[in-house]
């Protein structure tokens, strides 16, 4: 007698399911994510426009710096104001305060830099600006890192 074994081997080929749900789970990951990307806020600037050549320039009087380190602390001309934690920046805002009456007594503006480290927090960088605001000085300029050369 003669037995014959037959085997059922599926020939294995493209299989389309197993690519429909992972195409499924990447579209899901990406619409989750949209939901978490940070928004950034405009800032209003004001940029140099163009100047009347004829005109005289004066020189300002207060040129200042403030520095803000990457645990927070803040220094003006390199001398460190309050306290990293403090938000409102009180002493910082008086002596500013003092700076920008005075130059305005002398008719002549307060340019201030603010150079901030590389690994220093926005929130930070963004106290100092509430403090100029109040202090109203409007000169503003940014680096980042070491000093510009």
């Amino acid at each position: 007698m003669k037995h014959s074994i037959h085997t059922d081997t599926p020939t294995i080929g493209f299989q389309i399911a197993p690519m429909i749900d992972v195409v499924f789970v990447i579209m899901l990951f990406f619409m989750v994510m949209v939901g978490s990307v940070k928004v950034e806020r405009e800032l209003k600037t004001k940029l140099p426009g163009e100047r009347d050549v004829t005109q005289t320039v004066q020189f300002p009087a207060e040129e200042i710096t403030i520095g803000i380190l990457e645990d927070g602390t803040v220094t003006l001309n390199e001398e460190a104001f309050d306290s990293p934690k403090d938000k409102a920046l009180p002493m910082l805002t008086r002596t500013l305060r003092r700076v920008e009456a005075s130059s305005a007594q002398q008719n002549q503006l307060v340019l201030v830099t603010i150079q901030a480290e590389e690994q220093a927090s926005y929130e930070r960088v963004i106290d100092v600006l509430n403090s100029l605001h109040q202090a109203q000085i409007q000169n503003v300029t940014f680096t980042v890192g070491s000093e510009p050369l």
